[in-house]
């Protein structure tokens, strides 16, 4: 396996710290194994920390903005293109099967294509100068706390709050204009100031026919999450229009990471990479002290997917509008970023899951023929139903207990919906086995930390690899995207390595 880059100076060493692990994070959701994982990862990070190099000595040269995006969404897409490669050179074995699908379809040419025809997300982010394209990323999609973020990018943290709501409303700005800007037939067009009116006020409630058309039309619908900043569709929205295959369930496994305090950065980058001073001899020292905390921390953050996680919270600033082309928002004159402490955050929020939801461990890529940022963000959690249930193996009578369920939808479409279910066994577990039956129709499509098998109503879903064990008291959770019609109702008769469970309410 190559080594990574070695850091030019302390400030890039900290920066290959706080970004390795969202890094790995994502290629493991993009590979078939760990050690393909690692691979990807080493691979990419290289590639893309050489893409960013090259784009810095550009902007030093003609003193012009480039315009890019920042560290870490810039290094996922090195991942993704990286994973692209190894399916064109034969190494599409060793990629998760639905983003080798994604990789050879239409969905996957958006992001390679004319750029007037790429994601209004990804679009609207590179639109930021970069100090206020950080700011929204690490605040929306890493899930990091505002203060800890303010910190990290020299701002005053006073002022962090109202300068969000300013980057929120440029955002919001820019992808207005790219929406604008993206051909459409008239069909389109003819919604585009509705929708421009519509998403404007947390009030304002979406007309039938313009519903109707978000539910059908992909761009539409994703210009109306990047436009709708308030009701907590924004994360969804970046990270499925500027990661795209498997962007949802990154954007949980970086919310899960950042609560547990597990998200890369140090408060003394500088110390816990071994890289005090840049100096002759210091890079071959600085890259190992780099790696071996990078691996630590990678390798933490990952094994959070262990552990059930509380929604945290969102929120929507107002926010007065300026020009991307003077000074950025979050500029604050400091020229290189300090690394602090990363702590906890906000999923789907920030929130593409409702905030106050709980969500699972590796809420992974789409199911096939489904992207994350096509969600219609007017979308509601639909009218639950009632049909007869299929008995389970096991009666609710029995023996006492030997775990207990949480069970949350998480978010939830037109016909399909992400959920979650979070066990905590009363026994130490080598392996597990866990199922339910769905009593509306609902089928499972994807499924992240176990291995699932559905017939008819009943689900059962079997420990991956890497989560078997489970202590005494400990938790464990699945995550699952699905499709329903006639009612979406919360499943019953769970058990656990065909034992009965209790369900928490």
């Amino acid at each position: 396996m190559p080594d990574l880059p070695t850091p030019q100076d302390a400030a890039e060493a900290a920066l290959f710290s706080e970004c390795w692990d969202a890094v790995l994070s994502y290629a493991d959701l993009c590979t078939s194994g760990s050690a393909a994982a690692g691979q990807l990862a080493t691979e990419a990070f290289t590639h893309g920390i050489h893409e960013a190099r090259s784009v810095t000595a550009r902007t030093k040269t003609t003193g012009r903005r480039n315009p890019g995006l920042p560290r870490i969404p810039l290094l996922l897409n090195s991942v993704r293109t990286t994973a692209a490669a190894w399916e064109a050179h034969g190494q599409g074995h060793r990629l998760d099967p639905d983003l080798r699908l994604w990789l050879n379809s239409e969905k996957a040419a958006r992001y390679t294509g004319p750029p007037l025809h790429r994601p209004i997300a990804l679009r609207g982010l590179k639109d930021l100068q970069e100090p206020d394209a950080a700011l929204l990323w690490l605040v929306e999609v890493e899930a990091l706390p505002l203060p800890a973020v303010a910190r990290r990018l020299g701002l005053d943290p006073v002022a962090a709050a109202e300068e969000l709501g300013q980057v929120r409303a440029l955002f919001r700005d820019r992808c207005h204009r790219n929406h604008l800007d993206t051909p459409m037939d008239a069909n389109c067009r003819s919604y585009a100031r509705l929708l421009d009116a519509v998403t404007r006020s947390p009030g304002a409630e979406t007309p039938e026919d313009l519903s109707q058309h978000l539910s059908r039309c992909v761009e539409c619908a994703e210009a109306a999450a990047c436009l709708r900043l308030h009701g907590g569709g924004l994360p969804a929205a970046l990270a499925g229009g500027v990661i795209g295959w498997g962007g949802l369930a990154y954007l949980e496994r970086r919310r899960r990471a950042a609560e547990a305090g597990l998200a890369g950065g140090r408060t003394d980058a500088a110390a816990d990479t071994g890289i005090a001073e840049i100096g002759e001899a210091a890079p071959r020292i600085g890259r190992t002290g780099l790696l071996v905390a990078a691996v630590i921390v990678s390798g933490l953050a990952l094994t959070v997917s262990l552990m059930p996680f509380g929604a945290g919270d969102g929120g929507d600033a107002s926010a007065r509008g300026g020009s991307a082309e003077g000074r950025p928002v979050a500029d604050s004159g400091v020229s290189s970023p300090s690394a602090t402490t990363r702590g906890e955050g906000t999923l789907v929020s920030p929130e593409p899951v409702d905030a106050g939801a709980e969500a699972s461990s590796k809420p992974d890529p789409e199911p096939q023929g489904t992207s994350s940022s096509s969600f219609p963000a007017h979308a509601t959690k639909g009218t639950p139903g009632s049909k007869g249930s299929t008995t389970p193996p096991d009666s609710t009578k029995g023996p006492a207990a030997s775990c207990q369920v949480k069970y949350d939808v998480v978010d939830q479409w037109t016909d399909g919906f992400q959920a979650s279910v979070t066990v905590t066994s009363v026994e130490a577990l080598d392996s597990w086995e866990i199922g339910w039956t769905f009593d509306d129709g609902q089928r499972v499509t994807q499924m992240w930390d176990g291995t699932v098998a559905q017939d008819g109503s009943r689900v059962t879903a079997t420990a991956a690899d890497y989560n078997k064990s489970v202590a005494a008291g400990g938790s464990f959770a699945v995550g699952f995207l699905g499709t329903w019609h006639d009612g979406n109702t919360t499943p019953d008769a769970f058990t656990l390595n065909g034992g009965r469970c209790t369900t928490a309410h």
